[in-house]
């Protein structure tokens, strides 16, 4: 089976995934309500929230420039914050190849060494991203434990459920993968003097690794962990801004069943936010293309199963969250893209940050 055919594959079973999830997200609404309580929504605070999201991937290219300085010391916060930008747009359609693209990027507008070569290689770029990713997962894993022990009587049912039969599991998962990871990296290191093809394949490691390693270089650590406090405290504010816009909702351009639904949606307060943050967050693990399905579907069980509210109204609260940040993304991907263009034609250089996806 060639490459091409099976990235063919996993695009197509990622779309039938996301089809099926919004399927079940979505059967049984009455569109014709479904379009009122968008009408009726209160949209300054939706704008507020694609606001701060932007304000989230600029967090993030600050962030993710400190792991990057010890690689190459020119990188700039533009770059940082166009290659998030380019990179959450590509997730949108194909699923972490944004990962690899945003990498690229970075590569593509790192400074020269002495020799000619880019100072940050790819290899040494998808190591700080690793790092990065790998960041985001402790900061997800602090918020479940957050949510569901220090808020147990609230919100602890409800990830004992999702999780329920996981916690045993997932240690043991876990270790075979680190081993197996190890056995490779093992062998690889042995035999790379027999074959060209793994002493390639070692070079590379070995370039990964000194970007995982750029984190035990970082001077300044608190700059790090106050670009992680202030990405993560943007997307509990978007997860406000949406229930905020849902409780100014006008309750008068919708029915009576709808309204009344909605009076439950009026006593949530930040820390129902909180918990539909984390929701959110972990429905990303799910390899759909943008998130769709995954998010409406674990936020609108979320909102169901804790405070008693229709799926539709869930649904709806899922859409306006998800949809308007993807197409916050969609315009700061799209304008960072062009910016990247006019560059390189201003420079009369010949590709872009696809080059190297």
């Amino acid at each position: 089976m060639t490459q091409k055919l099976k990235n063919i594959l996993k695009g197509g079973l990622s779309l039938a995934l996301a089809v099926t999830l919004l399927f079940f997200s979505f059967r049984g609404v009455d569109w014709k309500e479904f379009w009122s309580c968008l009408g009726s929504t209160n949209w300054t605070w939706v704008a507020v929230s694609m606001a701060v999201g932007l304000a989230a991937i600029y967090f993030r290219g600050l962030r993710w420039r400190e792991l990057l300085l010890p690689v190459d010391p020119e990188t700039t916060r533009l770059n940082t914050y166009d290659a998030n930008a380019i990179g959450s747009l590509v997730n949108i359609v194909l699923p972490r190849i944004g990962e690899f693209i945003r990498c690229g990027y970075i590569t593509l507008n790192s400074s020269l060494d002495g020799e000619g070569h880019r100072k940050a290689g790819v290899d040494k770029v998808l190591g700080t991203a690793i790092v990065d990713r790998l960041w985001d997962m402790v900061c997800l894993v602090l918020c479940v434990f957050i949510v569901s022990f220090l808020m147990v009587e609230r919100f602890g049912s409800f990830f004992a459920n999702l999780f329920k039969g996981a916690t045993i599991s997932i240690p043991y998962l876990l270790l075979v993968a680190v081993g197996v990871v190890a056995i490779l990296v093992f062998l690889t290191w042995k035999f790379q003097d027999r074959s060209s093809l793994l002493a390639r394949i070692w070079k590379a490691v070995g370039g990964v690794w000194q970007g995982v390693s750029s984190c035990m270089r970082m001077r300044t650590w608190w700059k790090f962990i106050l670009y992680t406090l202030a990405v993560w405290g943007c997307y509990w504010l978007m997860s406000c801004c949406i229930v905020w816009a849902f409780q100014d909702m006008d309750p008068t351009g919708v029915s009576a069943q709808m309204a009344y639904s909605l009076e439950k949606i009026s006593s949530l307060d930040i820390y129902d936010a909180l918990f539909l943050m984390v929701a959110g967050a972990i429905s990303s693990v799910v390899p759909v293309p943008g998130g769709f399905g995954a998010f409406h579907y674990v936020v609108s069980l979320a909102l169901s199963s804790m405070y008693g509210i229709p799926t539709e109204l869930g649904v709806i609260f899922a859409t306006l969250s998800h949809e308007s940040q993807i197409i916050m993304q969609i315009v700061a991907g799209g304008v960072s893209w062009i910016r990247q263009s006019l560059r390189k034609r201003g420079n009369g250089e010949i590709g872009s940050a696809t080059d190297l996806g």
